[in-house]
């Protein structure tokens, strides 16, 4: 089917209290994985590719970014593509031409001031070409000389009286708040300040995202859905599936060179593993 916008279905996801799932892809299997796994839950699903996935790729974001469209476009349910955290601008002016219905432009490593003035300006531009676009906000730091905190710091948080004046002025779709989880976390062991998130969900009016949902129990992420996160992210746990099935396979097949055995039971692992996010958030059916 026709590809699919990420404000479309984040804003469905929104209206209906659940969350649709936004998954991190490095390579085809990645792509095929995520499809087939929201097919089989009959749910739409967010294909992200992350800066740091196009540096993987020599720089080059055309060659994935064709697959995930070609991709999409044949899946029987809807898809979109998402441009991760980018911090280039280059990169960002790369997203229309490339299939990307919305950019998240991450700034959030800057000082208040700076991150405000950087998003804004890439918020205008994203607009005028026809981008959703999303922000990130956590704990404030440049006090008292000090450096601004990661949103994925431990203890970082968002404060919902800032992010409402952040959302405001910078004229942002979607903002991902600090409520507890962290990037790249293999454990699922995340607790989310869920008073804090109610406080956000009441003090803006722009949907919220989950970054690092991979390292959250189905509990914590069920509760945070209802709590107001309408799009939740994941990469970890994809590449976590993909390398123990690998390595699985290779432990029982030790005379294995074709990477196709290998690879196969590997993408097979990435779909159940996107199912299952499927059926935890609630998104949407087709």
């Amino acid at each position: 089917m026709p590809l699919a916008t990420t404000g479309d279905l984040v804003a469905r996801a929104a209206a209906a209290r659940t969350a649709v799932a936004a998954v991190n892809v490095i390579t085809l299997e990645h792509v095929e994985a995520v499809v087939a796994g929201a097919e089989s839950v009959a749910a739409p699903v967010i294909l992200q590719v992350s800066e740091n996935a196009v540096k993987f790729r020599h720089g080059r974001l055309e060659p994935l970014a064709r697959a995930a469209v070609a991709a999409a476009e044949r899946a029987a349910v809807p898809v979109a593509l998402h441009l991760d955290h980018v911090k280039s601008d280059a990169l960002l002016r790369q997203a229309p031409d490339a299939g990307f219905s919305s950019v998240m432009y991450d700034a959030s490593r800057l000082p208040y001031a700076e991150n405000l003035d950087a998003t804004r300006a890439a918020a205008d531009w994203a607009h005028s070409q026809g981008l959703w676009i999303e922000a990130e906000l956590g704990e404030v730091g440049g006090k008292n000389g000090e450096p601004p905190l990661d949103a994925h710091a431990p203890g970082a948080r968002t404060d919902p009286a800032e992010a409402r004046a952040f959302v405001a002025d910078s004229g942002v779709d979607a903002l991902a708040v600090a409520v507890g989880s962290s990037h790249a976390m293999t454990t699922r062991t995340a607790a989310l300040d869920h008073d804090l998130l109610k406080e956000l969900s009441t003090a803006l009016d722009v949907p919220l995202v989950l970054h690092g949902s991979s390292g959250v129990p189905d509990g914590e992420l069920a509760a945070a859905v209802a709590g107001g996160i309408a799009k939740v992210n994941v990469g970890t746990a994809l590449n976590i599936a993909l390398t123990g099935a690998v390595r699985a396979h290779l432990a029982a097949h030790p005379e294995a060179v074709d990477p196709r055995g290998y690879l196969a039971v590997g993408r097979d692992a990435m779909g159940r593993t996107v199912a299952d996010l499927v059926r935890v958030v609630g998104s949407v059916t087709s």
